[in-house]
Order: C-alpha cells, then structure tokens, then sequence
C-alpha cells in the first residue's frame, strides 16, 4: 500500500469521516487536517485501527467533553501504531515506540493517517503480534477483562455464561474465563462453535436451535453481548448473589431475585493493556481477526462487521 493511503497535501491526511448518524453509507474517505498532540498527548503514525460497528450511533462520536456538536467525526477507536511526536508535558513515551490502546470517545478516532491520543490511554503493543493484530486487542480485551473480573468478580471454579462469544469481545472472554478457571458455557450461532470450543468454551449453544437454560444450569456470572430477548431470559440462570454484566444498553432493573445487575462502559488502562500483551506474548490468548480492509474501504468494513458470520474484529490496515 503506498503512502498516499496515510498522507494527503501538505498538511493534511486521508481519513474516514462520518457525515451522519448509524448509516456506514455516510462514511467518506477524504482529506482532512493533520491533528496537533495536546498536553498529555501522542501523535501516532495509525498503521491499524478498529473499530466497534455501533460506534456510528454512540452519542459521544457526535459531540465533545463539552457538549458542542462533532459534524464530521473520524470513528475507530482501537489503534496500533508509532510514535512521531510528543505533546507539551506527556511522558512515559519516546518518538519510535509501537504502542496500542484507545483512543477518546469524545475525541476523533483512528480511521486516518495519524491521530493525536492521550498518552495514558496507551501501552506497548504485543511483541508477538504486527500492527493489524495488535489493533484488534485493546477495546476487545479491557471489556472483557473488566466484564469479568472488574464487575463480575469471576474467580476460578466458577460458573460463567457468555452471549456472542464469537464476537470480538466475546474471543477474548472466553480465553480469559477460561484462563482463570472458570467453567464456560458460551452461545452464538453455529458458524462460531469449533472457534470458540478451540478458544476454551466448556460448552457451546447454538441460539438457533436450543434454549442455552437448559445448558448453562445456575452460573456466577452471565456476560450479556447480545441484549434483548436474550439478556432478559438470562436472569434466571444466575445463582441468588450472581451478577448480570453487559455492555449492550442500560439495564432496566440492577437488581432480580438477589441477582445484581451491571450495565457499563469500558475504560481505556494502560496496566490492563499492558497485562494483555504480556499474556499474547506468553502464548495464554490470541485476537481473533476476521477480516482487514485498507482505510479507503472503511465503509465496507463497517458493513461486513454488520453481517452475521465473521468472527472477531475486522481491521483497518493502514499502512503495511
């Protein structure tokens, strides 16, 4: 891929900029301004991001910390990439380290050639992975981690219940679960089953064609990436003192049949990422990456990430 992908005229750069809410049809590939590191910040030279598809309906890809409306935002807030230069103040970081991690929900994304991020929200990337991969780990990775452990005390010997384990959260939660000890039973479609029994799944219900009560039993936690139907037949598999955890919508009651419920919102760690490299390095867990698009396709990236059947995260290349 040549660097017209990443670099536009003098002072500008090609990027993915979102014209209008939900629709991946509103996304255009266009020159845009180079973006400054504030206080705190670095300037990464993007070599992938990714992103999550319900991105394009979040309220904060539409406005800033202070509530003024973003017209045009840049989404994909997963990124891998290097450092080019250092914001007045940041520290931690030197120009030429490869790191990963988030990027602000209020701020733009990493859909472009290079994105300004604050410093604390990053960590160095795996070792043992290239940029593509590396950028398929940090929104995945920290919410599973804190699904699990942060919010639903998972411990060794437990029980757990994981919808949409085939997705790009749910890989990760499997391995992690599974890694801790935890017995896991997982659901998701059928095309997910011999992946995610690889991953760790003790268990595997097809939701198309059985009821997963009559699978799961009680269990300690339930990790709910599915929502719905789904989330609201999950009560009544969760242990009197369990926990319902999901990242999908609020929840309308945090509290059933002595069973707490958790709705939240992931946050960017530079210790959990750090841990999650460490752990891919060791050979403990891998991303799952179905597929990877250069930056001018983004708007097809977001529509294969739409369709059922593909496992993990789709990527962002680029640059090679």
């Amino acid at each position: 891929m040549s660097n017209r992908v990443a670099v536009g005229a003098q002072g500008t750069m090609l990027a993915l900029r979102a014209q209008g809410r939900g629709s991946s049809e509103k996304l255009i590939y266009e020159q845009v301004p180079l973006p400054s590191p504030a206080i705190g910040d670095v300037l990464l030279e993007v070599h992938a991001a990714s992103f999550t598809p319900t991105e394009l309906d979040w309220p904060s890809t539409w406005v800033d910390r202070a509530g003024n409306a973003r017209p045009t935002p840049i989404p994909a807030h997963e990124v891998s990439g290097t450092v080019i230069a250092l914001g007045f103040g940041t520290t931690g970081f030197a120009v030429g380290d490869e790191v990963y991690g988030l990027t602000d929900w209020y701020r733009d994304g990493a859909a472009a050639g290079y994105v300004a991020v604050e410093a604390r929200n990053l960590a160095p990337r795996p070792r043992s992975l290239d940029h593509v991969d590396s950028a398929a780990v940090p929104l995945a990775g920290l919410t599973a981690w804190q699904a699990l452990f942060d919010h639903g005390g998972l411990s060794a010997g437990q029980n757990v219940l994981i919808h949409g384990a085939g997705g790009g959260v749910g890989v990760f939660a499997v391995q992690l679960a599974h890694a801790a000890g935890a017995r896991v039973v997982a659901t998701g479609r059928a095309w997910a089953e011999e992946l995610v029994r690889e991953l760790g799944a003790d268990e595997f219900v097809d939701i198309g064609c059985r009821h997963f009560e009559e699978v799961a039993g009680e269990v300690d936690v339930v990790f709910d990436l599915v929502g719905g139907e789904v989330q609201e037949r999950s009560w009544v598999v969760v242990k009197p003192g369990g926990v319902l955890v999901t990242v999908v919508a609020p929840l309308e009651q945090s509290e059933r049949r002595g069973v707490h419920g958790v709705h939240f919102v992931v946050e960017p760690d530079r210790t959990m990422l750090a841990e999650l490299a460490r752990r891919i390095d060791e050979g403990e867990m891998r991303p799952i990456v179905g597929e990877v698009f250069p930056l001018e396709q983004g708007r097809e990236a977001f529509e294969a990430k739409r369709r059922p059947g593909t496992p993990g995260k789709v990527v962002l290349r680029v640059r090679n």
